[in-house]
């Protein structure tokens, strides 16, 4: 069982030339609206890979919407609330080549309460998965709760601070980065990934992969990207990360989970879209990628 403490935004996605400059006014092309937030995408994820996934959250007045469309997507929704906040959203502009920037609005991801979180894993079992993203608060908390609880808890270091990673630190078992937020930790602690006090790390490497480092492991472990054509690169690590966790929770092997959510990472970036197109464990597992 996975356990996701995570964000619900309403993405409004922009579709450019280009990627817009300072100073500069550009027409979109098309325009789409869609469920997604780090938290939402890893829950849609966690679920189309055939995990059970419980959602911790929150929206506004106007999010009920989006509750629905995660229970009509599989995600476990009784502890979502509804709170008086906005719903959160993101801005996303994307480019030809399927490059993109985001403008983010917390709203009603950054209200959460010790109440709201401890009340979810009071029903958590030892041995099941917290899930954290950095797009709501209280991650401190969940992650320190989790422990106690016996969980294993995995942080996607996203969007990447190096105070938040911190602050949780002495509690991931699991944390998954990029390749400069990788570079952003190595400067914000002084040491190599390697030497920090988790067990596993992933580091993405878009079209390149992805390594797997271990606690004091004299090297990392590289696994190759499948090669496609991307259009939107939107929602990919996420789309990578839910796979992954639902995988190691399903009791896959770690190289093997990593090797299923690089497939899904790849057709997540063939679509446009976030939650509402991540892809099913059949097509993950029967594309042929060749």
């Amino acid at each position: 069982m996975i356990w996701n403490l995570g964000s619900i935004n309403v993405d409004n996605f922009y579709y450019l030339p280009h990627l817009v400059a300072p100073g500069e006014t550009l027409a979109a092309t098309d325009y789409k609206q869609g469920l997604g937030g780090k938290g939402a995408n890893m829950s849609v994820a966690c679920a189309r890979a055939g995990a059970r996934v419980s959602h911790i959250g929150a929206v506004g007045p106007e999010g009920k919407w989006a509750v629905d469309r995660l229970l009509e997507y599989g995600v476990d929704t009784p502890h979502i609330t509804l709170t008086e906040t906005p719903t959160g959203h993101a801005n996303i502009c994307i480019d030809r080549a399927g490059e993109n920037s985001i403008v983010l609005f917390s709203g009603a991801n950054g209200v959460l309460t010790e109440q709201m979180i401890g009340g979810a894993l009071t029903q958590a079992s030892a041995k099941d998965v917290l899930l954290m993203q950095n797009e709501t608060n209280g991650q401190p908390y969940a992650a320190r709760t989790a422990r106690t609880l016996g969980l294993q808890v995995v942080y996607a270091a996203a969007p990447f601070s190096a105070e938040a990673v911190l602050e949780v630190i002495d509690h991931i078992d699991l944390l998954v980065l990029n390749e400069v937020e990788a570079a952003q930790l190595r400067d914000a602690t002084g040491k190599e990934l390697s030497d920090l006090v988790i067990e596993n790390i992933v580091v993405t490497l878009g079209s390149m992969g992805c390594e797997l480092i271990a606690r004091n492991s004299a090297a990392a472990t590289r696994l190759p990207a499948y090669k496609v054509n991307a259009v939107d690169t939107t929602g990919a690590g996420d789309t990578f990360t839910g796979y992954l966790v639902a995988g190691l929770d399903r009791g896959m092997a770690m190289l093997d989970a990593l090797d299923l959510a690089l497939r899904a990472a790849a057709l997540m970036v063939t679509r446009r879209g976030t939650a509402d197109v991540v892809p099913e464990l059949r097509e993950v597992r029967n594309h042929n990628f060749d």
